[in-house]
């Protein structure tokens, strides 16, 4: 995982919290369409390559995101 993407988990776990989920929305915004968003928690072991803002990772890589995310 990038470096920072991890900034504010960093920061959250200095603080004590244990428990932190990754969001993350998709579309044009209430006013032009529907928005889905979704979240994910991670445990502090799991380190995925590739997992980045999913605005930035092709559909492809996105499908292939997926299996490891959900395991």
């Amino acid at each position: 995982m990038e470096q920072n993407l991890r900034k504010y988990e960093t920061m959250a776990q200095e603080e004590d919290y244990e428990i932190i989920a990754g969001v993350d929305e998709a579309g044009r915004g209430p006013l032009a369409g529907p928005v889905v968003a979704a979240a994910v928690i991670l445990t502090n072991d799991v380190n995925i390559d590739g997992i980045d803002d999913s605005k930035k990772i092709s559909p492809i890589k996105r499908e292939e995101l997926f299996p490891k995310i959900q395991k």
